[in-house]
């Protein structure tokens, strides 16, 4: 795994870094956010890891706002001292795929970028999905409907991908919120209603038949069936 890793403490960045090389992997650091935003926007990555506050007046969140806004869909783990609510949902509502708050133990670092990368590698027999006109292409992660491409941010891409991957069945929000959020509680914020009614307006809106149904009260699903 080639893994890029921004981060300006010292002991964190090599605490990171040393954990990565020992358990088999590569790990490429940069200090400071304007680095960090050359590399992560110019070379290619399996995850990266990345501090929120950074210097060079570049922060995270702006590095990560600029990969999303090219395009760009590698995995980014979120590293933070800031753990409230508020700031963890700014982070994923940002693009980012995961948020991991410090001081946090190595291993739980490895076991989420590992799982970030078990979800980007796609086998060769699943490449894509589709529901009537709506098709997600796994290995460009393109997602099209009647011809037409639609631009999806990494966290919509996940919520259509799961939902898609279980369509004609109803998925609850507590299971959204494990699979696509990877929140095994229920952080009392309406997140998975805005993303999906955000992800409805791209996949629907100009279109026919409507695919993403609410079944008020029970969850989401997605079929062709009105």
């Amino acid at each position: 795994m080639q893994c890029l890793v921004i981060e300006d403490e010292a002991d964190t960045a090599r605490y990171i870094c040393n954990g990565l090389a020992e358990s088999g992997h590569i790990a490429s650091l940069c200090r400071n956010g304007v680095e960090g935003l050359d590399l992560a926007t110019n070379d290619r990555w399996d995850v990266i890891i990345l501090d929120r506050m950074l210097p060079g007046g570049i922060d995270g969140l702006a590095i990560l706002a600029t990969l999303r806004r090219l395009g760009k869909t590698t995995p980014v783990i979120i590293l933070s001292a800031l753990a409230s609510l508020d700031e963890r949902v700014r982070g994923l509502r940002g693009g980012g795929d995961d948020y991991l708050t410090k001081p946090f133990a190595f291993s739980e670092l490895l076991a989420r970028t590992e799982a970030l990368l078990r979800r980007s590698t796609v086998g060769a027999d699943e490449r894509e999905l589709w529901v009537a006109d709506l098709k997600i292409d796994l290995r460009t992660r393109r997602v099209e409907r009647a011809n037409r491409q639609i631009t999806l941010q990494p966290r919509e891409f996940r919520l259509l991908e799961y939902l898609m991957r279980h369509q004609g069945q109803v998925v609850t929000r507590t299971m959204l919120l494990e699979a696509v959020w990877d929140y095994y509680f229920d952080p009392q914020t309406n997140v998975v209603d805005v993303q999906v009614s955000r992800l409805r307006r791209k996949i629907d809106q100009g279109f026919s038949p409507r695919l993403l149904h609410t079944l008020r009260g029970v969850g989401y699903m997605i079929s062709a069936d009105e």
